[in-house]
């Protein structure tokens, strides 16, 4: 996925298999890894279902940007146990203070604890918008032969339209896109045409999770 400016502070897609309570016994090459990502304060919740190979965090980053529908023109950072990782290509200019480690050179593999129990981690993406997702690693099974990862299993709700001002300006845009005599109603349907709020596919996600777009 190629990256953007920076701006600062098809397959069906098929049950998820039951996840392993310990990750040990399969091996890293044939591990797949489950998470659920929630866009923090989305109401009602807008989320997705992920399932993938072993990778980086910068990778993880791309799958939560094509499975969620962002378009990567933003910085980001993953907060796990206390430990910040990022791009440092993207983090040089004003952010080296804060020590973020180097999201393309860590793979989840290190950070899922050995036991394969179920954890939480923050991924932030675009500090304007300040769009926080909580990242849910809910277990790992073994990868089933002939089929393709990544996979999109599951989701809600179509992603927000990017610069619209984080959660709370999203809420003000929906108002206003719903209200054909809201003073900004023209204006936000000239700004970004036709959005439906509620349209998500897994099947597209998928496809595009593959592409990497």
């Amino acid at each position: 996925m190629k990256k953007k400016s920076s701006k600062r502070p098809g397959e069906t897609a098929r049950p998820a298999r039951k996840t392993s309570s310990g990750q040990a016994s399969i091996p890293v090459s044939k591990r797949v890894y489950h998470f659920k990502i929630t866009l923090i304060n989305s109401k009602p919740a807008i989320w997705r279902r992920i399932q993938i190979k072993n990778c980086t965090l910068d990778e993880l980053h791309e799958h939560i940007q094509t499975a969620m529908g962002w378009t990567n023109s933003h910085l980001y950072r993953f907060d796990i146990d206390g430990e910040q990782y990022g791009d440092p290509d993207l983090l040089q200019d004003g952010f080296l203070d804060l020590e973020y480690h180097d999201s393309a050179a860590v793979n989840i593999s290190r950070l899922i604890p050995a036991a394969g129990r179920r954890f939480k981690f923050l991924y932030e993406y675009d500090f304007g918008d300040d769009w926080r997702h909580e990242v849910l690693f809910e277990g790992c099974s073994e990868a089933e032969t002939g089929l393709q990862y990544p996979i999109c299993i599951d989701g809600d709700r179509a992603c927000p339209p990017e610069d619209i001002g984080g959660v709370w300006g999203f809420a003000e845009y929906l108002e206003a896109l719903a209200d054909p005599e809201h003073e900004m109603h023209e204006d936000m349907l000239e700004w970004h045409g036709q959005f439906e709020p509620e349209k998500f596919a897994a099947a597209e996600a998928t496809r595009n999770m593959r592409l990497g777009l």
